[in-house]
């Protein structure tokens, strides 16, 4: 229950989701979910499949920059571990698409453990070069070691199958990539309802004063990096299945930087914001596309990839000054209004 605004019991104050309004609209958001891929043309379910995969990766960034404070410019880096890992179980094996998704979550949280362990000693700027070259590192052993990753000629990855189902189409894929992201986004939901979550907080906040209160700050920040490189693992990997060709070349330096934005223009520090940032960010690229589809000019398309880049950094900049808690608090506003009208003052 609730007085005013405040709950009243800490069995409300933990409920994600305490009043019939946001049931009922979890329950249209269900049913749109639902009936979306059988209305969307081939387009727009390779653009719901990619924005599935991109939540799952923001939602991983945001655990560890969001959430725990701490900077990385390596998610990119660790998609590629899970891509090539599903590449190689696929090839080798031919194991159970979960099966090869879990394993990818598991050997990217294992990379990412190693590389937060500079992270008790440097944070800030430092930490963030420290991933940028973990990832240089990465992309070497991605492009050299030719009889894992099939070097820069890379991996050609067949088909997903679920209970004998080729998952080769966009509207397949949608079927296993939004349940899986919507697993994820839960499980990060709940995550911050236990200790380990606050214990992250509480490290963002204030690291000295959370080791003064008994938190380890080792401990939780390499689980925090091992969490935040699980969900880049499985992102990787589903990345994996939907363009079925891994390279080097499909994890570079940008795109790292394209979650670090998606992360600050969403939000940092909610669920909600991952959501909103990776979705808006992704659509960027396709606003861009028919802007310079409009463009008399025969080379237009030539100039997309350094436009990108700078719309990109604008973004951050700009959100940075003018909304710095991102789409989401455009979003709380917009309810407070909302629920305020027609009373609003």
């Amino acid at each position: 229950m609730r007085i005013g605004t405040a709950r009243a019991t800490y069995r409300h104050d933990e409920a994600l989701f305490d009043s019939r309004t946001q049931y009922f609209w979890l329950a249209v958001l269900g049913v749109a979910l639902l009936v979306f891929p059988f209305m969307a043309d081939e387009y727009w379910l390779y653009l719901a499949c990619l924005v599935a995969v991109n939540i799952a990766s923001a939602t991983g960034l945001n655990i560890l920059t969001g959430y725990t404070g701490l900077v990385s410019l390596g998610q990119a880096a660790f998609m590629g571990v899970g891509a090539y890992t599903v590449a190689a179980l696929e090839q080798q094996f031919g194991s159970p698409v979960l099966l090869n998704l879990l394993a990818a979550g598991a050997v990217a949280m294992l990379a990412g453990v190693v590389v937060g362990l500079p992270s008790l000693r440097v944070k800030g700027l430092y930490l963030a070069i420290a991933t940028i070259a973990a990832s240089v590192i990465l992309h070497f052993v991605f492009a050299n070691w030719h009889s894992v990753t099939g070097g820069h000629a890379g991996i050609t990855v067949p088909p997903a199958e679920f209970f004998g189902v080729a998952l080769d189409t966009s509207f397949r894929l949608y079927w296993l990539f939004v349940p899986l992201t919507l697993l994820m986004l839960l499980g990060a939901a709940n995550l911050f309802r236990t200790r380990i979550g606050r214990a992250f907080i509480a490290i963002r906040d204030r690291d000295i004063s959370a080791e003064v209160l008994g938190i380890p700050l080792l401990r939780y920040k390499l689980l925090s990096f091992g969490l935040s490189s699980f969900y880049a693992g499985v992102a990787g990997g589903m990345w994996a299945y939907f363009f079925r060709v891994v390279t080097p070349e499909s994890f570079p330096l940008i795109m790292s930087i394209f979650f670090l934005a998606a992360v600050i223009v969403g939000g940092m520090g909610t669920i909600l914001g991952g959501v909103l940032g990776a979705t808006f960010m992704t659509m960027v690229p396709e606003a861009l596309k028919l802007v310079v589809g409009w463009l008399p000019f025969a080379d237009a398309t030539l100039a997309l990839s350094p436009v990108r880049t700078i719309v990109f950094g604008a973004l951050i900049v700009g959100f940075l000054v003018f909304e710095p808690l991102g789409l989401q608090e455009i979003w709380r506003r917009i309810r407070r209004f909302f629920h305020l009208w027609p009373f609003r003052a």
